[in-house]
């Protein structure tokens, strides 16, 4: 063993020992292995920051932007309250997530079927009150199930093919995967669905403002309009679309008239509603149902949607507000300034939003032209709640950042541009058409995810240039020459899954296919079945958050540890192993 392998070594197990402590952040240790490596020689000075401008990083940072625009525009909650409207069990919701993922991904990129589930997984995850991080890795490694089932499902199926072409003649057609693929995602499906437990609940560790102030009783009000889907229904229907994240205080109609909001009571065109509930299910509501949010004028008429904000904020012990309401200051007049929304803790707002006085302690969701707001707030002496964003009464767009992801899957589905290209167009889109705001972007991105991953990719590199890879397969594949021919099959999936980690799923084929294709032939094998292992073995990285995309895609959103991921991947990662040799000696004959 040279120098420089033993220097590789060392780089990636105190790497992997300091990510398992779990005392430090991921981007921190991932620096400081990639100073490492540079000041050891084995990754030069000019390549070090190559990580930046890989494909995986420009993958992972756009897909989840894309996920973010997505859930930002409201589709999926729609697609949930049609398709999914009373399914609460956590169970058959992981299942119903695990096998439109899986499918999906047997066809189309893993990722972007991954980004497409992630903010129903969300929801999901906020109606059964549980933490993201129990659908979130369970999806992520159905993606990648799902993959060993066609020729395009993976980068390895596609390489192994390609390789096998060159060895034999022939390669693997479209579906020569679908048997021992299709047997590993469905037996992968059902340990998925019982083993989540063995998954401790997450949350995100750079967690926002928005997830750690808990306000849940605010008061609004919206109108019905002739466009909204609840007109000529009654107040249970509208309880029912709320998905009981929101409550009726009251009704109110032409001249003031207030009727009481028994289940009954049917709605009409200009009834306003005053709504209480949770910001998201307010927000939820008005969006799907097409009401209106209330206000003295359209504030949005002033100035272009873009430039139109809301705000929460308290209101002071010296606020100027204190006793008075909307109504009396002339809010909109005076300030150019609308009020969405109340909350007071320990009792009922009944009356009308712009009829209320405030008190101490009230937070308020104001909505006014962006630039402008900081100054009313210091007006009216009341503390912005730092960054917390609130979606109520904002412009969506509907199906807009949906179709925007079906193009970018379908362009690389069929090969028209790459799966990086393809990825970064589609985040480029959701900003162009303003589905994400600008100044939400960079926070949507998860920036320490991104620097570890750029950091960690030279790193791991450095092992095939050292030689450290193929040092490690030439071992195992002496080993194998003492095995019986279904230990020598087993041996290379375990080899390919050890590799992966270290380098990308297609540079794993690269280094392992030739080897075990080689080391079939000494046997005196043929070498499709060891060359299926190899494509099974570089796609199933269950183990880290740094073998695929799919895997450091979930790891920020999920709030995982490095840990985690072994607690539920090793015992799926035996079962792949299990199920996989004696399907692949039954499949492709050994002799």
């Amino acid at each position: 063993m040279t120098f420089p392998q033993i220097c590789s070594f060392a780089v990636i197990a105190l790497m992997m020992v300091a990510f398992i402590w779990g005392r430090f952040r991921y981007d921190l240790i991932a620096a400081i292995a990639l100073l490492a490596s540079i000041a050891l020689g084995i990754v030069a000075p000019d390549k070090a920051f190559s990580g930046f401008s890989d494909d995986i990083v420009i993958i992972v940072g756009s897909a989840l932007l894309v996920s973010a625009g997505v859930a930002r525009s409201g589709i999926m909650e729609l697609l949930i309250q049609r398709y999914f409207p009373k399914v609460t069990s956590v169970r058959i919701q992981l299942i119903v997530l695990v096998v439109i993922v899986t499918l999906l991904s047997a066809f189309v990129k893993n990722i972007g079927a991954l980004a497409i589930m992630i903010p129903i997984a969300f929801q999901f995850a906020k109606r059964s009150n549980v933490s993201p991080s129990v659908f979130l890795m369970p999806m992520a490694f159905g993606s990648l199930l799902g993959g060993l089932m066609t020729q395009i499902g993976t980068s390895p199926n596609i390489i192994v093919s390609r390789l096998r072409e060159e060895i034999t003649g022939t390669a693997f057609t479209m579906f020569d995967f679908t048997p021992v693929g299709g047997a590993l995602a469905v037996v992968g499906v059902i340990f998925l669905a019982f083993g989540y437990r063995l998954l401790p609940q997450r949350t995100r560790e750079t967690a926002t403002l928005d997830e750690a102030i808990d306000i849940k009783n605010y008061v609004s009000e919206a109108r019905i309009t002739a466009r909204s889907a609840l007109l000529g229904k009654t107040i249970a229907d509208l309880l029912s679309a709320a998905a009981g994240g929101a409550t009726v205080t009251s009704v109110l109609r032409a001249k003031g008239t207030r009727v009481t909001p028994l289940p009954d009571v049917v709605l009409r065109d200009g009834d306003i509603v005053v709504l209480e509930g949770d910001p998201e299910a307010l927000d939820r509501l008005v969006a799907q149902e097409g009401l209106s949010v209330t206000g003295d004028r359209d504030v949005k008429g002033a100035r272009p949607a873009s430039e139109i904000a809301a705000i929460e904020a308290v209101i002071g012990e010296n606020s100027p507000l204190i006793g008075w309401s909307a109504k009396q200051l002339s809010l909109f007049d005076r300030y150019n300034t609308n009020l969405l929304a109340v909350s007071r803790k320990g009792s009922r707002i009944t009356e009308r939003l712009n009829e209320v006085k405030f008190r101490i302690g009230d937070v308020i969701v104001l909505q006014g032209e962006r630039d402008a707001l900081p100054g009313v707030l210091r007006e009216f002496g009341c503390l912005p709640l730092a960054e917390r964003s609130i979606l109520l009464g904002s412009v969506r767009r509907g199906l807009v950042p949906l179709a925007i992801l079906l193009v970018a899957m379908g362009a690389t589905a069929t090969g028209t541009v790459p799966v990086a290209v393809a990825f970064f167009a589609a985040a480029v889109g959701m900003v162009l058409f303003k589905v994400v705001p600008t100044r939400e972007v960079y926070g949507a991105m998860d920036g320490p995810i991104l620097v570890m991953l750029a950091a960690l990719i030279p790193v791991s590199e450095s092992l095939r240039e050292t030689g450290a890879t193929e040092l490690i397969a030439s071992g195992l594949v002496v080993i194998g020459h003492m095995l019986p021919a279904y230990g020598a099959l087993a041996l290379v999936i375990l080899a390919a899954m050890a590799v992966t980690p270290f380098l990308n799923n297609a540079a794993t084929v690269l280094v392992m296919a030739p080897i075990a294709a080689s080391y079939a032939s000494g046997l005196g094998f043929k070498p499709d079945a060891f060359l299926m292992a190899v494509a099974i073995g570089a796609g199933c990285d269950f183990l880290t958050p740094i073998g695929h995309q799919c895997n450091t895609l979930v790891m920020g959103p999920g709030g995982y540890r490095f840990s985690d991921y072994p607690r539920l991947g090793l015992p799926l990662s035996i079962i792949v192993v299990l199920v996989a040799v004696p399907m692949l000696m039954l499949i492709w004959p050994l002799n």
